[in-house]
């Protein structure tokens, strides 16, 4: 029989709670189960009251809702308990609920552009392999690590956040690293979650759609690390952002900065960088020593992530040798500069750089192990920031020796107008390739190439689909960049 917890438990201080006992907590009525609490709040689209009847209906125990109730909105059926500031105390209703997980464990949360998915990723693996079950909610889905399960957000909503990190701590988990975006943190996603660890990876521009400028997009990030109960912070001091952030926060924290330029005042730093062929290596600081470390990972922005890594360990009280040791055994994550093919044959790799700036990062730190010419395969997503689309143009006409534009998730937004977009970026567009068949923009450009070429498909990484007026069909890049490969290595295309 599935736990229930008394209304009046989670509710101590709200008068007249009735002798009733829920299951659960639930937003949306279609995701109610019998027995639960439905939260009626005010949505994006509308009020939750305008569902109560549904949620009753499908066995709701008790509806909640929060007073006052607007003139435009169905008032609360008989019953219902008005709960003031309901919407500000999900959080902690979620918590209680739970009973505390985020508590249990030593919750990580990973703010910043971009960045996010890879350092969760690679904390979890990190973690791993030095004995701590550790869990990730993300981009890739949430569960133990290595076994995601999809959630369809960066970071859910914030009932979904706390069964989530509940579900981690019943499967056994000892540690939690959670992307933290900053729709999740003006959402109040995070409400309630008590974070061990902060960290901020980057600033660059992003979410414009949302955020009404820059400094909005800052400030919001910024709001991780005024999170109660905070211990640590893990900052990147390499980032304007990251080092103006670096005096506004808490005294009480135990702060370290991370420096892949070598920062004199960094706690863990970067020096002696090489990249090459076989991935990259660099010589770390950390602790009053120094290690080398050779990983296979690609990029540059990679030596930022395996900072952010060590970092973390070392607020955790990993021992600095370890840590280093641990580095270099970290594997690359899905979809994040995947490797695919090299030798006598061009090398392809498919990443996630949807921005601006992860596409410069990548375009960049691909220049730095080239040996031939460097292509870029590159779309922008409908519905989605359309100030990006120029300047992710710009970016690729200035890194990449061929660029090739075609589609990648043109949602509702007609596609040729999402090209055009593109395209006024550009300024010499005749140079351009326009394919807007993303399989046989991915194919001909690795026909095309030659060994000692890199093949940067960017945008999609792990993605499995191809969403086109709001249908997901099945494309995953991987498999399209491993057949054209395969292809060309049997000598069935021509070039």
């Amino acid at each position: 029989m599935s736990r229930t917890v008394p209304l009046a438990q989670l509710l101590p201080d709200v008068p007249g709670i009735p002798d009733v006992a829920v299951a659960g907590l639930a937003l949306d009525s279609r995701e109610l189960r019998p027995g639960d609490a439905f939260v009626a709040v005010a949505g994006f689209g509308r009020h939750g009251l305008h569902f109560a009847a549904d949620a009753a209906r499908a066995g709701a125990r008790a509806i909640l809702f929060e007073p006052p109730v607007p003139g435009d909105v169905p008032p609360p059926p008989p019953g219902a308990i008005a709960v003031p500031g309901l919407r500000a105390r999900l959080g902690e209703l979620a918590d209680a609920f739970h009973e505390r997980p985020s508590a249990r464990m030593t919750t990580i949360g990973v703010t910043g552009t971009s960045g996010k998915t890879s350092t969760v990723q690679l904390l979890a693996q990190a973690l791993e392999l030095n004995g701590v079950r550790a869990g990730t909610i993300g981009t890739l889905g949430a569960g133990p690590y290595g076994r995601p399960r999809p959630t369809g957000f960066t970071t859910p909503l914030v009932l979904t956040t706390h069964a989530l990190l509940a579900g981690l701590r019943d499967e056994g988990m000892d540690a939690v690293a959670m992307e933290v975006s900053s729709h999740a943190l003006d959402q109040g996603r995070v409400d309630g979650v008590h974070f061990a660890v902060a960290v901020f990876t980057n600033l660059s521009r992003d979410h414009l759609d949302y955020h009404p400028d820059m400094a909005h997009y800052g400030a919001t990030k910024a709001r991780l690390f005024a999170m109660p109960g905070l211990r640590a912070a893990v900052v990147n001091l390499d980032d304007p952002f990251g080092r103006g952030l670096l005096p506004t926060l808490p005294a009480t924290l135990e702060v370290l900065g991370t420096s892949a330029r070598g920062a004199a005042d960094a706690a863990v730093r970067a020096t002696d960088v090489v990249l090459d062929g076989n991935g990259l290596s660099f010589l770390l600081h950390m602790a009053g020593r120094s290690w080398p470390v050779a990983s296979p990972l690609l990029g540059r922005f990679n030596i930022d992530n395996l900072l952010v890594v060590a970092a973390v360990m070392r607020s955790l009280g990993h021992d600095p040798d370890s840590i280093a040791a641990t580095l270099g055994r970290l594997q690359p994550i899905p979809g994040r500069m995947n490797r695919i093919g090299g030798g006598d044959r061009p090398l392809v790799v498919v990443d996630y750089s949807h921005k601006p700036d992860p596409l410069e990062q990548a375009l960049q730190s691909l220049r730095d192990h080239l040996r031939g010419r460097l292509v870029c395969v590159f779309g922008c997503g409908g519905e989605r920031d359309a100030g990006k689309r120029p300047v992710m143009a710009a970016i690729a006409e200035r890194l990449a020796d061929e660029v090739v534009v075609t589609d990648d998730n043109p949602r509702h937004e007609d596609g040729d107008a999402i090209v055009a977009g593109i395209m006024a970026g550009f300024a010499h567009p005749e140079r351009v390739r326009i394919e807007r068949d993303r399989r046989a923009a991915i194919t001909g450009a690795i026909t095309r190439a030659r060994a000692g070429d890199i093949v940067l498909v960017a945008g999609k990484g792990h993605e499995d689909y191809q969403e086109v007026a709001g249908v997901k069909h099945p494309f995953d890049d991987v498999r399209v960049a491993r057949q054209a490969l395969h292809a060309l290595a049997a000598g069935e295309v021509a070039r």
